[in-house]
């Protein structure tokens, strides 16, 4: 009789599941997936907030779970809490990653039926906002960090990352140059 015989679901300890894993028993990997997945995906999907996204997320983690097991130490804490926080970590990575901001800045409009099938108005013409124009009148050090920061969705952090500035820096110049638009634009 083989030692890693299928385990039923509910008289699987999780010191079995955890040994099992740590042998690199791929079917021990089935079974955590079939007891965890439901409550690690909505944990995910609270944080993300897009089911597509969880699942994303969940494969994700479930790589970096399996590829990372043997550093697991039981005695430090619970195996749920131990993927838990694997988890929780990759969910947040991904909403503060730059791709996932920009996809979802632009998502709303992309799924509203109304909004492709309405024309815009002919009197409406974005360019006769003219904020733009008004931030050409910024030095130019002002303007790359305001187009960075409101044309281009950066944050702070990512534009004194991109310029190689240092984030004060970059806090006083947009400052500065809100200010300056302000006064431009009343």
């Amino acid at each position: 009789m083989s030692d890693t015989l299928p385990i039923s679901l509910p008289t699987a300890s999780e010191e079995d599941l955890v040994r099992r894993l740590k042998a690199r028993d791929e079917s021990a990997l089935t079974l955590f997936y079939d007891r965890y997945a439901s409550a690690l995906f909505g944990v995910i999907s609270r944080i993300v907030k897009d089911d597509d996204t969880a699942e994303d997320v969940l494969q994700e983690a479930l790589v970096k779970i399996w590829n990372a097991f043997p550093a697991y130490d039981a005695e430090k804490g619970r195996l749920f809490t131990w993927v838990l926080n694997i988890c929780r970590n990759l969910a947040i990575d991904k909403i503060r990653s730059r791709q996932h901001r920009v996809g979802t800045r632009t998502q709303g409009l992309d799924d509203s039926l109304a909004a492709q099938r309405m024309p815009a108005a002919d009197s409406f013409r974005p360019e006769h906002i003219g904020l733009q124009e008004v931030v050409q009148t910024l030095v130019p050090e002002q303007r790359q960090i305001i187009d960075l920061l409101y044309f281009g969705g950066y944050t702070q952090s990512e534009v004194a990352e991109e310029l190689k500035l240092p984030l004060g820096t970059v806090k006083t110049r947009a400052r500065t140059a809100i200010k300056l638009l302000g006064k431009l634009i009343r």
